[in-house]
């Protein structure tokens, strides 16, 4: 059995007490709660985070084995680098951090997903997040062309570590544009891993891979006490670290 957390005073279990990979729902911890941003960071902290659809409780995971992006593993094909140096080169396109997070969030909630007729992304969790936002926890990196948002993706962050949540696209490439953007931002910020929770073909194209998750806590807890990101705006001159690997000089305490 699961535990239930009936209020704020519960804690979550430890993440090595989710259902183990040959169970019903592999990588279920607990079920249960509000999302508040205290609850929300008292999870992300220990590598846990919430999803479940709309006619069920909130539901709390933690995967074995994780997915993950080594931001220096960020896979550019020649027709990405192509489609996002075109980009960079034209004017009136721009990448957005916090433009609108809002229109970010609930963009991702409508995006149709493959094999899905619904929506993990319910209002609650819109609300939750958005609240989350509002405290500098999470973050929107946007791609807006002719002053129209077209594409992005939205993010939590707590010290060095970067947790990815979810894209969408309005025009083709636009989420892999923000993504993109995201691993040059990265960079230059000296974080050098993106938590991406789990595997999809997507992610492992742009080179993601799964790692156990005793190995991810491990690269978490030295992250999460890192010094936080005090800058969150995007310079075009980032995109100069597209093809460039974190500098080994960076405020990154490394895997």
């Amino acid at each position: 059995m699961i535990p239930w957390l009936h209020g704020s005073r519960d804690r979550l279990p430890d993440p090595s007490l989710a259902l183990p990979h040959d169970s019903e729902a592999p990588g279920l911890l607990a079920a249960g709660g509000e999302l508040t941003p205290q609850r929300l960071a008292e999870a992300y902290g220990k590598g846990v985070f919430p999803w479940y659809g709309a006619d069920q409780p909130v539901l709390w995971w933690s995967p074995d084995p994780r997915m993950v992006m080594f931001v220096d593993e960020f896979r550019l094909t020649r027709s990405l680098r192509k489609t996002v140096r075109r980009f960079a080169r034209t004017p009136d396109c721009e990448v957005r951090i916090d433009g609108d997070f809002r229109a970010v969030i609930t963009a991702c909630a409508q995006a149709p997903r493959e094999g899905q007729s619904g929506t993990w992304i319910v209002p609650e969790m819109i609300d939750a997040y958005c609240r989350w936002h509002a405290l500098g926890a999470t973050h929107s990196v946007e791609t807006w062309m002719n002053g129209e948002l077209v594409g992005g993706l939205y993010l939590v962050n707590i010290g060095r570590m970067v947790f990815g949540e979810s894209m969408f696209a309005r025009r083709t490439d636009a989420s892999k544009i923000a993504f993109a953007a995201l691993v040059c931002f990265c960079r230059a910020q000296g974080v050098s891993l993106i938590d991406c929770q789990q595997r999809t073909g997507h992610l492992a194209s742009l080179g993601g891979r799964e790692i156990p998750r005793s190995e991810f806590e491990r690269a978490l807890s030295v992250r999460n006490s890192a010094r936080p990101i005090d800058d969150w705006s995007y310079d075009a001159a980032m995109w100069d670290l597209l093809d460039r690997p974190t500098d080994p000089t960076d405020q990154d305490p490394g895997p």
